[in-house]
């Protein structure tokens, strides 16, 4: 009897081992594909229209981290967008400070920010803490509205893209194309590897079962914080990089709509998957742009995309590919 037990459990492990196996094999197949686009796609396409997908890819990104890896529904993340877009416009016009110097800065300040917004909200859980980081994002937003160097309704314009390094001028289109997919690639590096990481193993354990993860000894408030931070600083980077690339930082930004925009990004993609959070984002940016000419129509299209989606990919697009495939993630 237990040769049989010690049979379907070796038969079980090299089955898991297997599916493990070709979810890398595909994970890495997935990420020589998303290189080779980023690299092309100035060649094809409009490089500022790219570089925008490149933004809110990572802004759904490092939101993916927080919703889909913790656990933790956030309806504030807008702040950290907007804000950092304030913090390096500012920098960078005002203060005169180099491109990258600013950004990295702003997505400190956007870190900061999430540590102040983080340690209040994550005293409570499910819809308490989602209206909380609502109610906190819109003070963010009043701010951005009431101080003078915001420019108001107006918006913080005229920010200087300057040069990379001193040496780069980023005002050539290809020169700030990369740039920014450099930005993109590593602040994707950076989000695999957390979650890789037995930091992210402990985060997902936090998702599944926060009970049992208290019960085994994790300090799982700690554990929140950091994620929700980790997830800030990166959603701030994102947003002081778009803010650069228009030279334009504005009010929508920080609006609590653009925090649904990334809510609708990560589920149409795929929650909790590697890839999805780009997918969502490239959908509903290339949505906007293409249907722009209908104007106000374009939310209704995008509503009944999401609805259709919801019904047909439970688990977002490249969630119901991992199921196709029989991949536990992708």
């Amino acid at each position: 009897m237990n040769n049989t037990l010690d049979e379907v459990a070796e038969f079980s492990d090299s089955g898991q081992q297997k599916s493990d196996s070709r979810s890398r094999m595909a994970q890495g197949l997935l990420f020589v594909i998303l290189t080779i686009a980023v690299l092309v796609a100035p060649f094809f396409l409009y490089p500022v229209f790219v570089m925008q997908l490149l933004c809110f890819a990572l802004f759904a990104l490092a939101f993916n981290l927080l919703i889909g890896f913790t656990g933790l529904l956030s309806f504030g993340h807008a702040a950290f967008f907007g804000g950092a877009a304030y913090f390096a416009g500012h920098m960078i016009k005002v203060w005169g400070f180099p491109p990258l110097l600013g950004l990295i800065l702003a997505a400190l300040g956007a870190g900061v920010l999430g540590l102040v917004i983080g340690s209040l909200a994550i005293r409570r859980q499910g819809i308490y803490f989602a209206m909380i980081t609502l109610a906190l994002a819109q003070i963010v937003y009043f701010f951005a509205l009431q101080l003078p160097f915001t420019g108001g309704e107006n918006g913080l314009q005229g920010i200087p893209r300057g040069h990379l390094l001193g040496v780069i001028d980023l005002n050539d289109p290809l020169a700030m194309y990369y740039f920014v997919a450099a930005i993109f690639m590593a602040g994707f590096l950076i989000i695999y590897r957390i979650i890789h990481s037995p930091f992210g193993q402990v985060l997902q354990a936090v998702r599944e079962n926060e009970p049992r993860a208290l019960s085994l000894g994790y300090n799982v408030d700690r554990f929140k914080l950091m994620a929700f931070v980790m997830s800030a600083t990166l959603a701030g980077l994102a947003g002081a990089t778009k803010a650069l690339v228009f030279q334009f930082a504005s009010l929508t930004d920080a609006h609590w709509q653009m925090s649904g925009e990334v809510i609708l990004m990560t589920l149409l993609g795929g929650m909790g998957t590697i890839f999805g959070p780009i997918v969502g984002a490239v959908t509903i940016v290339t949505l906007q742009h293409e249907l722009s000419s209908i104007g106000s129509w374009v939310q209704v299209v995008i509503g009944a995309t999401f609805v259709v989606a919801v019904l047909l990919f439970r688990r977002g697009i490249i969630g119901e590919l991992a199921r196709i495939l029989r991949l536990p993630s992708l």
